[in-house]
């Protein structure tokens, strides 16, 4: 049994940063990928980052590419999430969710874990 939790949340000036960590109990964490994924009030789910669990195969969602860099520490059982130049319409709950098969990139699969979600809102 593994628990996701994230951390790093906040309310930030569009243009600023913040870092985002989604911490893992359990010492296998190392064998599953993970992402990033957010849902906005009214809209879809939808992933923004995953990484494969050796860190090798990385995704970002066009939306958030050349801003956001996901990674992962195996040895502290997190990943974290860096996001700059932040704006207005990255205001969402933010999700850590991991899988033992499956790099998670897209809704509609039943990964394994899923965290509680914190909140990013950027102001303009």
């Amino acid at each position: 049994q593994v628990q996701l939790v994230e951390s790093g949340g906040g309310l930030m000036q569009a243009g600023g940063s913040l870092r985002l960590s989604c911490g893992a109990s359990g010492r296998t964490f190392s064998i599953y990928h993970t992402g990033w994924a957010r849902q906005a009030p009214g809209k879809e789910r939808e992933f923004v980052a995953a990484i494969s669990r050796s860190g090798g195969g990385i995704y970002y969602a066009d939306s958030v590419r050349g801003r956001f860099t996901i990674s992962r520490d195996n040895a502290k059982n997190t990943v974290y999430l860096q996001m700059n130049s932040l704006k207005p319409e990255d205001t969402a709950v933010y999700y850590c969710a991991a899988d033992r098969s499956r790099l998670p990139v897209s809704v509609g699969y039943e990964y394994d874990y899923w965290g509680q979600g914190t909140q990013v809102t950027v102001s303009s």
